[in-house]
């Protein structure tokens, strides 16, 4: 740090890591597993979308977007949580701090945004089933797709710009294990009524977004309730079980790091509310979409299959 200059702070301290002495590696591990887990688990559901023709209609396709966002979504944290896992120095310089924050924010806002989209698709579905062919069309489902990847990195452009003319006269120590919000503008040399401010507004766009989702599937939930037979029942809740089960799991982790306004914790508590909304929730998506769905089981065991008749070809 330099002395006589407000924007001084170049590097940030990382504080919810344990030191290397103090079992660094014994986290390390576990974490590497769960991300090399949470890699390949997206990486086989958005090829097996791709590659199989049964899977080509619009959930599906959303399906496989989302697995794509999500293995990105984590790159943006975890990386760097293991570096700092066996790393004497737990630091990030303060562009790489922004960078980090924009892109794991940006890509959970994509993953939001596709969520609300899919809430759509299975609304339409099942409440207007005549006419979903005719509305979900190819071209709409592409334009929804881009559509919320250009909204989840252009909205959230502006106050990463903002945060980054913010003097930063130190400390410089933060208080979590990846860059966010919250953490980082509490070390800006600024009046503390912007964090509140920042608060409520993503706590809004985190209620209206849900609002919007859990109205489609209660309504969703209505008309299967209403259908006379079991099996027709059984068969439509099974096309959104996994959806909505990704929903409560995606929400419920962004409601308990975002929605706590003044609410503290200890450091501890931080940590593993961190730790269920960036490593944990994107853990168990892949199984839910995998296990819950006899389609995408097929399409991947088809995928390992042809792999396999490929290698013993090329002997």
């Amino acid at each position: 740090m330099e002395n006589g200059n407000l924007s001084t702070v170049t590097v940030f301290v990382f504080t919810g890591f344990p030191q290397l002495q103090n079992g660094g590696l014994l986290y390390f591990f576990p974490l590497l597993f769960i991300y090399i887990f949470i890699v390949s688990g997206n990486l086989m559901i958005f090829f097996a979308v791709r590659l199989d023709t049964r899977l080509h209609n619009p959930m599906y396709n959303f399906i496989g977007i989302f697995s794509f966002l999500e293995m990105w979504y984590t790159t943006a944290t975890i990386p760097k949580m293991l570096s700092n896992l066996i790393s004497e120095e737990k630091t990030i310089s303060f562009v790489g701090c922004l960078l980090q924050m924009y892109f794991f924010h940006s890509l959970g806002n994509t993953e939001g945004t596709l969520l609300t989209v899919m809430a759509i698709d299975r609304y339409v579905a099942i409440c207007n089933p005549l006419r979903y062919p005719n509305i979900m069309t190819p071209r709409l489902c592409a334009q929804l797709t881009a559509g919320s990847c250009i909204f989840g990195f252009l909205i959230l452009l502006p106050e990463i710009v903002w945060i980054s003319a913010l003097p930063f006269c130190g400390p410089n120590q933060i208080h979590q294990i990846f860059c966010d919000f919250t953490p980082l503008l509490k070390l800006a040399c600024t009046d503390a009524s912007v964090i509140l401010v920042q608060d409520v507004i993503h706590a809004l766009a985190i209620l209206i977004t849900s609002l919007i989702i859990s109205l489609s599937y209660i309504r969703i939930i209505v008309v299967i309730l209403g259908i006379s037979s079991t099996e027709g029942r059984k068969k439509a809740f099974s096309t959104c079980a996994a959806h909505i089960a990704v929903f409560l799991l995606f929400f419920g982790s962004v409601a308990l790091m975002y929605l706590r306004f003044s609410a503290t914790y200890t450091p501890f508590w931080d940590n593993v509310i961190a730790l269920t909304f960036s490593v944990f929730a994107p853990l168990f998506n892949p199984i839910i979409y995998s296990l819950r769905n006899k389609d995408m089981k097929d399409a991947i065991k088809k995928l390992f299959c042809s792999q396999k008749v490929f290698n013993e070809s090329g002997r």
